[in-house]
């Protein structure tokens, strides 16, 4: 066009018009691919900040895996002393005895006895009666008690009131 090699007045208007419309658009996606690069550098600076917070999220994880691990070794440690404990405290007690606190234990989900403590079984908090009382305290102390509420063996001690 500059050069003049177009002659046709016509032709010269509709390439003018085109070069202007070709140049309003290349300024348009100038300013749309301004916008993305705003975007990305945006969404970059949002992504290593997350990936920052997954890092010490990730390390926290594993600290706290760690504590978890540590605790539960502790506490099979201590499961496994109790074993140990409980089988030389049930050798020395008779079998039939043993037997019965057994089978009342798998019944009441896991406490088979219960401390008698100021005319209350602490197995099942009931308050016994003075006729059951009196029963009590003048059975054997060899003689083996039950709770009459949840069937527990009682286990008389200095707090039972008796």
């Amino acid at each position: 066009m500059d050069r003049g090699l177009v002659t046709n007045a016509k032709d010269l208007e509709r390439m003018s018009r085109e070069l202007v419309s070709l140049t309003r658009r290349i300024s348009e996606l100038e300013d749309l691919e301004l916008e993305v690069m705003e975007r990305l550098e945006s969404v970059q600076g949002e992504r290593d900040r997350l990936a920052g917070r997954l890092g010490a999220i990730d390390e926290r994880m594993t600290q706290l895996s760690t504590s978890r691990d540590e605790a539960a070794a502790q506490v099979r440690e201590q499961l496994e002393a109790s074993v140990a404990e409980r089988k030389v405290t049930a050798s020395g007690v008779p079998e039939p005895l043993l037997a019965l606190y057994e089978k009342v234990r798998a019944q009441k989900g896991g406490v088979g006895a219960a401390a008698l403590v100021r005319h209350r079984c602490t197995g099942c908090s009931l308050e016994l009666t003075a006729a059951d009382l009196g029963d009590i305290a003048r059975a054997p102390l060899d003689e083996v008690q039950r709770c009459v509420e949840c069937n527990r063996i009682l286990v008389r001690t200095s707090e039972s009131g008796i």
